[in-house]
């Protein structure tokens, strides 16, 4: 367990009979050198004691939200940010329904909705309460959120029932967390470049060609990345979205700026190419406003193919490319010539006729055509959700 060495683990112990089994997670953690702050819920001091967790941790315990003296020395912000990880075990009903609905109503659950670092749950509760239909959708909410959820487990719980909801061993969470900084320190390795939104080709100073596209699969994809470690280069067409913390983030507007400025940012490990580029640019740009009055003729001249052209030159083809096919018809058809033509290792269609998905939509549903002519079907998600199961596939690939 090297890779929790000095590791600042901020765990949060909730009011369930489970909460037994954090004193050990405690005890395993400094065993393995790592640094123990701990939050206790009211209703956690029910089932163990401040001076338990002490005694353990070696630090002081918080658990008031309003206390001067917690507030002096460390509010709740910078107990957030001090840790590299935030563990809520054991996370009970309660505390998961709070989570995915953004309450924050005690020092837990406000250093939580604080927080910017990745946030691990161990859940534990009755079989009944892990199967309710609420509880089922809250988990779905905070996996969508990015929180990693640990367990439960199957087996017979103190009430005497059997079933899911048993929390985690320790020693299971404790091979969790270590597996997710040796993640975090083989993919930092890595590097990666992903494009993403429309591109604006302008007409005159205020009118422009442009298409759909919200950027919102490729912000999500690099922010995925980013989360996993590699280091991530956005670049950008105009969009109303902000990228994530800790990506290198690069915006443009055409499609000729874009294209530059990939030039600049490779080789890489990981291409992405999800942004939307508009295969055409107007050849007669005026350069002042066209009236209304005016005759239009517009001309238009081809601009660079992104993907075709990193793709197919050797010093700067990153080691895996994946492009993106915007389709409205014949997907199947299309798709084979394009990944043919284009010589990525996978490209990921979608078919943009359908509102529901794709263009300016929260979901996607996607299939991937790979180079060894094989396809891979994704049903509709929330972009997300996708991001995450591409992301890794992408690293379990080129590792």
């Amino acid at each position: 367990m090297e890779n929790l060495k000095n590791k600042k683990i901020l765990l949060i112990i909730c009011g369930g009979i489970a909460a037994y089994k954090s004193l050990e997670l405690i005890r395993l953690l400094k065993k393995n050198g790592s640094y123990v702050k701990t939050i206790l819920t009211n209703n956690a001091k029910k089932f163990v004691t401040p001076l338990s967790v002490v005694s353990l941790s070696q630090e002081k315990v918080y658990s008031k939200l309003f206390d001067f003296k917690d507030e002096s020395e460390m509010d709740h912000i910078s107990l957030s940010r001090w840790s590299d990880a935030i563990l809520i075990a054991p996370a009970t009903a309660n505390t998961i329904s709070k989570l995915s609905n953004g309450i924050a109503d005690d020092l837990a659950s406000t250093v939580v909705l604080a927080s910017n670092k990745k946030i691990f749950l161990a859940p534990a509760m009755n079989v009944r309460m892990w199967e309710h239909d609420s509880n089922k959708k809250n988990i779905s909410k905070l996996i969508d959120f990015g929180y990693r959820i640990i367990g439960p487990e199957i087996g017979e719980m103190a009430c005497g029932e059997y079933g899911h909801g048993k929390m985690s061993e320790p020693s299971e969470t404790i091979k969790y967390l270590n597996e997710y900084f040796t993640n975090l320190m083989n993919n930092s390795k890595l590097t990666a470049l992903v494009t993403a939104g429309p591109t604006h080709e302008y007409i005159d100073p205020v009118r422009y060609i442009t298409n759909k596209s919200s950027g919102k699969q490729g912000y999500e994809i690099a922010k995925c990345l980013q989360e996993c470690g590699v280091q991530t280069t956005l670049i950008t067409g105009p969009t109303n979205l902000s990228p994530a913390e800790g990506i290198k983030t690069i915006e443009v507007k055409s499609a000729e700026d874009m294209f530059k400025r990939t030039l600049e940012n490779l080789p890489s490990d990981i291409g992405i190419f999800s942004a939307a580029v508009s295969d055409w640019r107007i050849k007669n740009y005026k350069n002042t406003k066209i009236k209304k009055d005016d005759d239009i003729n517009l001309k238009f001249e081809r601009n660079t193919d992104i993907l075709n052209h990193v793709s197919n030159h050797n010093s700067l083809r990153p080691k895996i490319v994946i492009g993106f096919s915007a389709e409205t018809n014949d997907i199947i058809e299309n798709s084979k010539i394009k990944i043919e033509q284009k010589n990525c290792d996978w490209l990921i269609a979608n078919n943009v006729s359908d509102n529901t998905i794709g263009f300016d939509s929260d979901y996607n549903e996607v299939t991937i055509f790979y180079k060894d002519k094989s396809t891979e079907k994704f049903p509709k998600m929330k972009k997300s959700l996708l991001a995450k199961k591409l992301v890794e596939k992408v690293i379990s690939q080129i590792n």
